[in-house]
């Protein structure tokens, strides 16, 4: 019988899972189109790999097992799987058609809404991934400025002027590789010394999980202004959760050029470049950004009707309100069962982490051990907990009891120092290290 979202006596039956994983590794390399999904970023021979079908905050696998998901596919989930309003505007549409030779009146629509609701969208370009946005809006600062030099801070996806500051840097020209460099977030001496004449552009996350410090947005902000390099804010995580606006719109400093994807179509496929005017007009003439799938209209229907229900349901209010719930439950049972010194569930209430402090010794065995033990209680994660409108009072309830429920079983495995032998799978992998600072 198929596990479900309780206490179960077992862990999961995952064998059709693994069967077909077998099967694509012979023919996929890797198997997954997205690194965060791949088997290795779960405890592979214990976690599910191949999902079935998803509705609300509940997915289910080939196996049949059911659980509640703190993953939100990585992000795109804002509203929950299968959101009926979402669903009905992608329905509604497809039967109008998917893309056409011309442009769709949908794409003008899209962009007057983010315009309206986005501080720095003075001007909106469309595409299909955050990596694409990304990428786009590096070189229209290249463009603007004059100067080749791009500072980051935090994760802009897989093209080369990015991830060559990473350990997964291998293809990418050493000249591209020479024109990027990473800087330390909360550390504006960092950011100060890097900063140079032919810096076009500062890309960073508003926040990942650490809260900018009193000022630091602002101060990065006029340095970027007093230096004449453009600030790019990566909202793919912030956007839409932290608030409608983005974090923009939240901290009340506005970037130059921002980028959206995550959490704006409940899932479609679709990102938007938002930003000042006489950037952005650059890509009038002189600088080429074009996609064919661009104006495709089922994702463009989606997130309009995903940031209506954001804004009439005022969902990244109740995404704090729920997800600070379960950061104060979790935190005071960390308390409560002795292990403060060893966990502390961390980040803005939308988005958290349980972060393992360095006092442990083995971080991603015990990170497998901990998922393992939340399947068995029906719960999908992977360190994190996006939250999602679909989540109820009554599903933090229920992650707390099973929280309470395996916290001693952590105090045992640091008491015994057993973690490794305890794994049914295997422990995570690490995806990527940085490797220019």
């Amino acid at each position: 019988m198929p596990n479900w979202v309780r206490f179960n006596e077992d862990y999961p039956d995952i064998s059709k899972s693994l069967e077909l994983l077998a099967k694509a590794r012979k023919i996929m390399h890797p198997v997954s189109q997205t690194l965060a999904k791949a088997p290795g970023q779960f405890s592979e021979g214990v976690c599910p790999v191949f999902v079935e079908s998803a509705k609300g905050n509940r997915i289910t696998d080939v196996d049949g097992n059911e659980y509640l998901d703190y993953y939100a596919a990585i992000g795109p989930i804002s509203l929950g799987y299968a959101y009926p309003k979402v669903d009905e505007a992608i329905i509604k549409q497809l039967s109008k058609g998917i893309t056409f030779s011309l442009m769709h009146r949908l794409e003008y629509e899209i962009c007057a809404l983010l315009h309206e609701i986005i501080p720095n969208a003075e001007s909106v370009r469309i595409s299909k991934s955050g990596a694409d946005v990304c990428s786009a809006a590096i070189r229209v600062a290249r463009a603007f400025t004059g100067r080749n030099k791009v500072l980051c801070c935090g994760y802009h996806g897989w093209h080369d002027w990015y991830i060559a500051t990473t350990t997964r840097n291998y293809g990418i020209p050493d000249a591209t590789t020479a024109l990027t460099q990473t800087f330390k977030y909360n550390d504006l001496e960092d950011l100060k010394f890097k900063l140079t004449k032919d810096t076009a552009a500062v890309i960073m996350e508003p926040f990942i999980f650490d809260e900018p410090d009193t000022g630091y947005l602002e101060a990065v902000k006029e340095l970027c202004r007093e230096n004449g390099t453009l600030l790019i804010f990566d909202e793919m995580w912030t956007g839409f959760r932290i608030a409608v606006g983005g974090a923009q719109s939240y901290f009340g400093v506005i970037p130059d050029l921002a980028v959206y994807s995550k959490a704006v179509a409940n899932g479609m496929p679709i990102a938007f470049l938002t930003g000042r005017d006489d950037v952005m007009q650059w890509f009038e003439k002189d600088v080429f950004f074009f996609t064919t799938f661009g104006g495709e209209a089922l994702s463009i229907a989606a997130a309009i009707a995903t940031i209506e229900e954001l804004i009439d349901k005022n969902v990244p209010e109740e995404l704090a309100r729920t997800g600070g719930n379960l950061k104060a439950g979790l935190n005071d049972l960390i308390e409560k069962h002795g292990l403060s010194d060893f966990l502390h569930c961390h980040g803005y209430p939308c988005r958290t982490i349980l972060n393992l402090k360095s006092t442990v010794a083995q971080p991603l065995h015990m990170y497998a051990y901990i998922q393992q033990e939340l399947l068995k209680c029906g719960i999908l994660w992977s360190k994190f907990h996006n939250m999602t409108y679909a989540f109820t009072d009554m599903d933090i309830e229920y992650t707390l009891k099973a929280y309470d429920h395996i916290l001693p079983m952590i105090r045992q495995r640091l008491d015994q120092n057993d973690v490794e032998k305890q794994l049914k799978g295997k422990p995570m992998d690490v995806v990527f290290r940085p490797v220019k600072t």
